[in-house]
């Protein structure tokens, strides 16, 4: 499976951007996706999951301000955030996951730069 990520860019604080991961097959009602991601000098971290049942869960510092969706027909993962933080500058990662089978695939990243 390939991950190809992209929608980072420069935003103001309090503005919104929207990243997309197009996967190279249909392999969302099977993967549960992520998205991470790495701010400099600090560990990846969890930003958002969506199981394959379409459950979703979000990490305390974007829950109500970042959602996570897919499109099963375009196999594309999204992820929306708005009123965006300085803090939230980071390079983002989607991840597609399949525990059971040791399957771990990462997308290359796209950076958010969020500053005024």
């Amino acid at each position: 499976v390939q991950l190809q990520a992209s929608g980072g860019g420069l935003v103001q604080p309090g503005g919104s951007l929207r990243l997309s991961c197009a996967a190279s097959r249909s392999i969302f009602s099977i993967y549960t996706m992520g998205w991470y991601r790495q701010a400099p000098g600090k560990e990846r971290e969890l930003v958002a999951l969506r199981t394959s049942g379409g459950s979703t869960n979000y990490a305390e510092s974007v829950k109500g301000r970042f959602t996570i969706s897919g499109d099963n027909a375009q196999n594309t993962l999204y992820l929306q955030m708005n009123s965006l933080k300085p803090e939230d500058t980071a390079v983002y990662y989607c991840n597609a996951k399949l525990v059971y089978a040791g399957h771990n695939y990462w997308g290359q990243g796209t950076e958010v730069t969020v500053s005024s």
